[in-house]
């Protein structure tokens, strides 16, 4: 490998930690958000869900919701920051 591929490799992986930083500190998604997306794919309505834990790294918001019939469930939303212009992917929901 030379020395010009090892810097462009070098060059692309800090590129894309920098986006993914400048993703996380700008996320837009509060838990109202959230409850918002992931409801649909649930099964239920918004005012069913609870937040109980949530938390972001890099584009990803991780949380997990409760229901009012005491169902647990883990999902990602993808988006909902300034790289993505706010934006979400649909989420995804697994129970727990």
């Amino acid at each position: 490998m030379t020395l010009r591929n090892v810097l462009m490799i070098s060059c692309a992986a800090a590129l894309l930690a920098g986006c993914s930083a400048v993703a996380e500190k700008t996320n837009m998604l509060n838990d109202e958000d959230i409850k918002k997306e992931t409801a649909g794919v649930i099964g239920v309505s918004p005012s069913e869900l609870t937040v109980v834990e949530s938390y972001t790294t890099g584009t990803n918001t991780h949380a997990t919701l409760r229901t009012t019939s005491g169902k647990q469930y883990i999902c990602t939303v993808n988006g909902g920051n300034l790289l993505s212009f706010g934006m979400v992917n649909p989420p995804t929901c697994n129970p727990k």
